[in-house]
């Protein structure tokens, strides 16, 4: 019997690789991979505590009770004095205490940038104000610098004055409040911002014979200034939001009658809710105004890879 060889089976020919990558590598080479779904919790956050809000209030703003046009809140609001300068007298308190807030942080952040010792126990006596809120920072000026406050007890004490001076429920109790609460903010931010300066440029400009005055004017100051416009424009969104200390230790229906009380009473007295989300939003967008006009400037300024932080 012969044997009959069997022929092999034939291999089917392998087809060539698909040379394209896959969606999921081409959308990770665009940094677009799982890890995005952590900022799911971020984003929603944003959208549901402001981005929903403020477009809320955007389109109720344009439903006057009226019913004069969807513009009528603007028009009544510019048109009638009482609420118009209300933008003058907040600007009046902001601006100064964003400036004083940062100018005053500037020596003492740069006398604490090193190792100083007792670095710790400075700071966080500076910072105690935060935790204290305004509420508390207004009752503390009421005590202290109150008609019967220990300041003024110890003014006719000493025969400095012959009646007491008045701190407060003035424009100068609303900016004392301010300065109070806004300087730990404005300190620890041009803290942050001067530590992240390159210190051997200081140094090697001291090798070279330049003094105190100088290293800081023409090294530190230039490499800090980016970083002080975002302090500033920070600082002037809190001040500028000032509503507790212009009501408890101001003039609230008058010398500091602020735009944001303004609002509250639309809202809150009037019930008018449309007038009160049209100066809210005619505040958003005197605050986005300055921050902007900050912005361009701090456009202008230097940023190096040896400082210039912010």
């Amino acid at each position: 019997m012969t044997a009959v060889a069997e022929r092999p089976a034939a291999v089917p020919a392998s087809t060539p690789p698909d040379s394209r990558p896959s969606l999921r590598h081409r959308l990770a080479e665009r940094g677009v991979d799982r890890t995005l779904v952590l900022l799911l919790p971020g984003v929603l956050f944003l959208v549901l505590l402001f981005l929903y809000p403020f477009l809320y209030g955007l389109q109720l703003s344009f439903q006057p009770q009226t019913g004069d046009g969807p513009f009528a809140n603007y028009s009544a609001f510019f048109s009638d004095p009482y609420l118009r300068d209300t933008i003058g007298t907040t600007l009046k308190l902001g601006l100064p205490a964003a400036l004083l807030n940062v100018l005053a942080s500037i020596p003492v952040a740069y006398l604490l940038r090193g190792k100083v010792r007792g670095k710790r126990s400075i700071t966080t006596l500076l910072v105690i104000p935060i935790t204290l809120g305004t509420v508390l920072t207004a009752q503390g000026l009421i005590m202290y610098t109150g008609p019967s406050g220990w300041l003024n007890k110890v003014l006719l004490g000493l025969g400095l004055v012959n009646e007491p001076i008045t701190f407060i429920h003035n424009y100068l109790g609303v900016f004392l409040s301010l300065v109070i609460t806004g300087f730990p903010f404005a300190f620890l931010l041009t803290l942050s911002y001067i530590s992240g300066i390159d210190p051997t440029l200081d140094r090697a400009a001291a090798t070279l014979g330049a003094g105190a005055w100088e290293r800081f004017r023409h090294i530190t100051l230039p490499l800090l200034a980016p970083g002080l416009a975002i302090t500033f424009a920070l600082s002037f969104v809190l001040a500028f939001s000032v509503f507790p200390s212009a009501q408890l230790v101001g003039d609230p229906a008058g010398s500091t009658r602020v735009i944001s009380i303004a609002a509250y009473d639309a809202a809150f007295q009037s019930f008018d809710y449309s007038m009160g989300s049209a100066i809210a939003m005619i505040m958003a967008m005197i605050m986005l105004v300055i921050i902007g006009l900050v912005m361009v400037w701090r456009g202008s300024l230097y940023r190096g890879s040896t400082g210039g932080k912010g």
